[in-house]
């Protein structure tokens, strides 16, 4: 029986702009152009004769036949990438690590060399698309994740170690005493709640002049780097800069409740166990070093 679907293409684009809430998320997840992915809804709209969208750009909300069919393509294209990476779950080809990409550049590459020349055999491919803590759904085979459980059913859970946070700031930037900063504070995109996270657990509740938003976790660290503000930050992420001078945490770092991990699928082939092994034993002796331990005050 012939089946009359639209595009695969753009069936992809709405499931994942959708899904994300947003076509610039659903750009990045899929490493196409924001024009790509409304090109393709656009298509998918005029090809069932129904809007999926409505509401302004910025902030786009499904229509009635949007919701209806959101669910059944999240399904399938889920059923779709388990079947795909349960026959190409091979010990050939390269291993697929998902991580978010300030970790990746501040902490993992730094490491990996170590992997690299016990392994040379094993192909290494780090992405930042994936924004799922399910390596099933984002079809790779490692997810390295920083958040809390429950995590997904199927998937097994290697700890690598918690959380501690904190406010950062460049040494040209002069703080008052007291909850009144008169500075700017630093937030981004993805971890928008991380000053109120902060003051929840550290009883200060900071007081800035104005703030500014970035995108990527990266930018909002250069930005406090060069003295545009202050940032909250995880002490994995910011050690060396805080150890080389060129950042300061006045109030220390405490724990944030978020522990980082790596997540596998249960059926596993041979380069990802070594990987999952060196990545548990890096993680170990990071533990063990003087380099996990941030300043709690000063």
């Amino acid at each position: 029986m012939r089946r009359r679907i639209p595009s695969l293409n753009a069936l992809r684009a709405f499931e994942a702009a959708g899904r994300l809430g947003l076509m610039k998320l659903a750009a990045a997840e899929l490493c196409v152009t924001h024009g790509a992915i409304s090109r393709q809804v656009s298509h998918l709209e005029e090809w069932l004769g129904v809007a999926l969208f409505a509401g302004p750009k910025h902030a786009p909300r499904l229509t009635e036949a949007g919701s209806a069919l959101l669910p059944a393509l999240t399904t399938a294209f889920d059923q779709l990438g388990q079947a795909v990476g349960r026959i190409a779950d091979t010990d050939e080809g390269p291993l697929d690590v998902s991580c978010p990409g300030t970790f990746t550049m501040r902490w993992l590459i730094p490491r990996l060399h170590h992997f690299n020349a016990t392994h040379p055999h094993v192909d290494v491919r780090l992405n930042s698309s994936g924004t799922s803590s399910d390596p099933l759904r984002d079809n790779v085979d490692v997810a390295i994740r920083v958040g809390c459980a429950p995590w997904p059913q199927g998937v097994d859970v290697i700890y690598l170690f918690n959380e501690k946070f904190g406010p950062v700031h460049a040494p040209s930037i002069a703080l008052l005493p007291g909850k009144s900063w008169h500075v700017p504070l630093l937030h981004t995109v993805s971890r928008r709640g991380a000053w109120s996270d902060w003051s929840a657990r550290s009883g200060i509740d900071a007081d800035g002049e104005g703030s500014a938003e970035f995108e990527h976790f990266y930018f909002m660290l250069e930005a406090a780097i060069a003295g545009l503000g202050v940032s909250v930050s995880p002490w994995p992420l910011v050690a060396e800069d805080v150890t080389s001078g060129r950042l300061i945490a006045p109030c220390g770092f405490i724990e944030s409740g978020l522990n980082y991990v790596a997540l596998r699928r249960r059926k596993q082939n041979r380069k990802a166990t070594l990987f999952c092994d060196w990545l548990k034993t890096a993680a170990e002796e990071y533990r063990a070093s003087d380099r996990s331990s941030p300043p709690e005050s000063i």
